[in-house]
């Protein structure tokens, strides 16, 4: 089915931004989590591709976008996804966002309000004072020191490996892919999330909102109870997985997109 993926750039004002698409109908946008890209929706695009013009793009900064200097943060990263929004003349759309992608979509659905025709969160941290705290004895979450025996590379797979099941490397592989396009900002987009204010931004969040969140992701499950009382979203718990969801259950995770973009 990957066959179908269509690949492409958009120019803007930051660079080119890259983006893979495939189907046609209404647009939904999906944005991925970091230090990934795209990749990330490598088995739910062509699922949701058969319903809808599905995209996915590489949030700026990573996979094949444009690698500007300068601070990430989630204003910059939502200031690229809307200039692709716009460069590719979607006058409404749906907007999916996994970890990091859901904390930039909560910002791209601030500002187009009514032009987001529906919002799913997934695994979304819920950015508050709370999570805004140095966390005493807070490790790196993707942070590695290059090393000349290549080593680093041993601890990138190390680092991630309990998130992803037996059978599994294939994913786990382009996570590492991934990260060592971005080595040497490999952490800045979880150092973006921990700084954004978002409970600033999400009375001006009009679309309707699903919060959903895989078992196993217990550094994202008690946002949901933060999303339900902040927004009065819906919210579900996956059938398993864990941070990796959608390629884990891709199928599931491409079939709770296609029943909420429908809910209109």
């Amino acid at each position: 089915m990957t066959d179908t993926l269509r690949r492409g750039y958009v120019a803007t004002p930051f660079g080119q931004l890259h983006l893979v698409e495939c189907g046609a109908g209404e647009p939904v946008v999906m944005l991925h989590q970091t230090p990934r890209s795209w990749t990330e929706y490598l088995d739910v695009l062509p699922l949701v591709g058969a319903a809808n013009r599905a995209i996915a793009m590489d949030t700026l900064g990573y996979g094949a976008s444009a690698k500007p200097a300068g601070p990430h943060s989630i204003e910059r990263f939502a200031d690229a996804a809307g200039a692709l929004v716009e460069a590719l003349g979607l006058d409404r759309f749906h907007l999916v966002g996994h970890h990091t992608g859901g904390v930039v979509a909560v910002e791209l659905a601030a500002r187009f309000q009514d032009r987001v025709s529906s919002l799913l969160l997934s695994a979304t941290s819920f950015v508050d004072d709370e999570k805004r705290r140095p966390a005493v004895g807070h490790k790196p979450v993707d942070h590695v020191v290059p090393t000349t025996d290549g080593s680093h590379l041993r601890e990138l797979w190390d680092r991630r490996r309990p998130f992803y099941r037996e059978g599994e490397e294939a994913a786990l592989t382009r996570y590492v892919i991934d990260a060592l396009t971005v080595l040497d900002r490999v952490e800045e987009g979880h150092q973006a999330v921990r700084r954004y204010r978002m409970e600033e931004r999400l009375p001006y969040v009009t679309a309707r909102t699903l919060a959903v969140c895989a078992p196993g992701d217990h550094f994202s499950l008690p946002s949901l109870a933060k999303f339900a009382t902040a927004l009065g979203c819906e919210t579900r718990v996956l059938s398993g997985g864990h941070v990796p969801v959608p390629e884990q259950l891709p199928e599931e995770f491409a079939e709770v997109i296609l029943e909420w973009v429908a809910r209109d």
